[in-house]
């Protein structure tokens, strides 16, 4: 029972919090290049607005425009109640595991890469050609990094694997575990639509990716598209977070173990969140045919991650 508790709780702090995590990295951008920038609250603001509104469907969508949002949402849902964010005791064990985390993080990109198709329009089909493109370079990065991770403990459920770097620091500081720390770093950027990889603050033709895919979206449909972004950014950032700095992570799902990791997860979160929008400020967006060669040049540290593992296991 209570670990059906820690997963309600899981998913209550990333909704809460994901808009709240965008405002605060465009905060943290505003005030590194001399703005002063909207209110921490101004992304909820924004939500409220758009869920207000009826939403407008082109003419020629069809069912897969109408469900990318709700699909989007769902998965983004599922992976905050299962991923080990507070306690590494899940409701569903099993669930939690590696592929299953990123099948449905993938599941949610594919989602709206067809919504982008569905619409018929120039920019919806080069959204999703792009995100494609990335996603097939992304996932198996993805999927090498943490596996790097899971050879020191023999399994791919995440829960085991922040369980044994919180009681054991050694399965952290380790050679791998650098080498997986970046490509999975790289990895979780390109896949939140990040600089260098992709600009969010921008419309232009030649530069969108996920932008150009959820431009037909408007009303509730785009608060949900832009609530579940957010909460993809918020998740990959928590597992980045639990993955290499375990600690604070409750081993079991009682309420003052899992209030204490509650507050540890949002100082973390917030601390690669300022992270990453402070390194945004001195980093330009890669031009589209140079994001392969980065995405290439992740996937070959997390081989070498996996291969390090392996040797020194």
């Amino acid at each position: 029972m209570n670990a059906w508790v820690s997963a309600i709780a899981q998913v209550v702090l990333v909704a809460a919090a994901a808009p709240l995590v965008i405002g605060l990295m465009r905060g943290v951008r505003a005030r590194l290049e001399g703005r002063a920038g909207g209110r921490l609250v101004q992304p909820w603001r924004d939500l409220r607005k758009q869920l207000r509104k009826e939403p407008v469907i082109p003419a020629d969508a069809g069912i897969f425009f109408i469900a990318a949002p709700l699909v989007l949402v769902a998965t983004s849902v599922l992976v905050a109640g299962v991923a080990p964010f507070l306690s590494t005791v899940g409701p569903l064990p099993g669930v939690a595991d590696l592929v299953v985390v990123v099948g449905l993080l993938l599941l949610g990109a594919a989602a709206l890469a067809l919504a982008g198709l569905d619409t018929g329009t120039a920019f919806g089909g080069m959204g999703a050609s792009r995100e494609v493109t990335i996603a097939a370079l992304v996932e198996p990065t993805a999927l090498l990094a943490v596996f790097a991770l899971s050879t020191r403990v023999g399994s791919t459920d995440l829960g085991r694997i922040v369980a044994a770097g919180a009681t054991d620091p050694a399965l952290v500081f380790t050679p791998a575990s650098a080498l997986a720390a970046a490509a999975l770093g790289v990895a979780a950027l390109a896949e939140a639509g990040r600089l260098p990889v992709d600009n969010p603050a921008t419309h232009l033709e030649l530069t969108m990716v996920h932008e150009a895919m959820v431009l037909e979206y408007a009303g509730r449909d785009l608060a949900l598209v832009e609530w579940a972004a957010a909460m993809r950014l918020s998740i990959l950032l928590g597992l980045l977070a639990n993955l290499f700095i375990p600690w604070g992570v409750a081993t079991n799902p009682r309420p003052a173990a899992l209030a204490l990791a509650a507050g540890v997860f949002v100082v973390k979160v917030a601390g690669l969140a300022a992270l990453v929008a402070a390194g945004e400020v001195f980093v330009a967006k890669l031009r589209l045919f140079r994001v392969p060669e980065l995405l290439a040049g992740s996937f070959v540290l997390g081989l070498l991650a996996v291969i390090a593992s392996s040797v020194l296991a």
